[in-house]
């Protein structure tokens, strides 16, 4: 899988941009805010439709202009087809194509480039909170399995609209009437998203711990495990088992929930645990420990997405190498030769001896 192309205007700080790329690494090269992390944003926007700075659209037109588009030709199960999104000022909705055709939602998009992306903030996700390691078990996943991302839009609305009910309560107590409907299909969207991001967390480990035992030359063992609402004790269940727990869990979370006004039962606030020889990283693991396991859990990533997809997918490192000591860096290099792969830098000097060299100042190409 590979960008052949990408052309964007008005996007970010670029008025108006074109470049053809190479198939194996390409060095995106330039001192800071001149635009590098930009350009694998709009390649993360065309993959995923969505931005991993903001979930602002506005934020992403170039100040002044009226629209931005992205478009890019790009290679993938033995054909090539054209990507292209037009964001809009205003309220005017985005518009998405593929080869052409108009399509209704991202979601049609899904599977036709797909990427993962490692930014530093990544090299401290085991440090952060809850939602940060859900949000990489969700990125991954609604490219992987576009079933997930509509659980997952649909789960949000009406996480939003039964704490809405929750909180509308003292003034109109008849609202609470409709909790048992929001339940029942949070109930069964939920499952969906438990049973899918437990089963993928699995994958994870399994190749995430191959990863980070070579790279401590077999002194530590990373673990990773699931972890969900009480009443679910096996995460990786049928759905339809799942369901059924979260269903008791709720029933026993109500009366907390209507006192409160906050939904408390539900994969919304899901987590994974990650250890080391047994003990938990978010407690005791040092700054080396948690940059080492989370570069692993990106080559995971990738590797899961190539036994899933039969193809690589595209590399994003965004300033990465800055961040790593010279070990990890030699440690990401290698194994990152197979592939398309976009490295943002500041010092071409640290990978001078791979690849296409792209310089950009200002929004534009040197």
């Amino acid at each position: 899988m590979r960008i052949l192309d990408l052309s964007l205007t008005g996007f970010r700080n670029y008025a108006d941009f074109s470049c053809a790329f190479e198939p194996g690494v390409n060095l995106i090269v330039g001192q800071n805010a001149q635009g590098k992390t930009n350009l694998l944003e709009a390649i993360c926007y065309l993959s995923r439709g969505t931005a991993f700075r903001t979930r602002k659209e506005a934020e992403l037109i170039r100040f002044g202009a009226e629209y931005a588009e992205l478009s890019a030709r790009v290679q993938s199960f033995g054909r090539e087809q054209t990507m292209r999104a037009v964001m809009f000022a205003g309220r005017r909705p985005r518009q998405l194509f593929l080869s052409g055709v108009k399509k209704p939602s991202r979601e049609d998009l899904n599977g036709v480039l797909t990427t993962v992306l490692f930014c530093p903030e990544d090299l401290l996700v085991l440090k952060k909170g809850a939602a940060e390691r859900r949000k990489l078990l969700d990125d991954a996943l609604c490219q992987l399995r576009p079933k997930y991302a509509l659980a997952l839009e649909e789960y949000r609305k009406l996480l939003a609209q039964k704490a809405a009910v929750l909180r509308a309560r003292i003034d109109r107590p008849e609202m609470l009437e409709l909790i048992p409907d929001y339940n029942e299909r949070m109930a069964q969207t939920g499952a969906i998203l438990i049973t899918t991001r437990a089963k993928y967390l699995r994958q994870l480990a399994e190749r995430a711990a191959a990863h980070h035992e070579t790279f401590s030359g077999g002194l530590e063992r990373l673990t990773l495990t699931y972890q969900t609402v009480s009443t679910v004790t096996d995460p990786t269940a049928p759905a339809l088992e799942v369901y059924a727990r979260l269903k008791d869990h709720q029933a026993s979370h109500y009366r907390a929930e209507v006192e409160s006004m906050q939904c408390l039962s539900g994969p919304h606030k899901d987590d994974f645990e990650a250890a080391l020889n047994g003990l938990p990283m978010k407690a005791f693991g040092s700054q080396g420990q948690t940059r080492t396991a989370a570069i692993s859990l990106k080559l995971a990533e990738r590797d899961i997405f190539e036994d899933d997809t039969g193809e690589l997918p595209v590399l994003l490192l965004d300033d990465v190498l800055s961040e790593l000591d010279p070990g990890r860096q030699d440690f990401v290099l290698n194994r990152i030769r197979r592939g398309q792969v976009f490295i943002t830098c500041c010092e071409q000097e640290k990978v001078t001896d791979l690849g296409k060299s792209i310089h950009i100042e200002n929004g534009a190409i040197l």
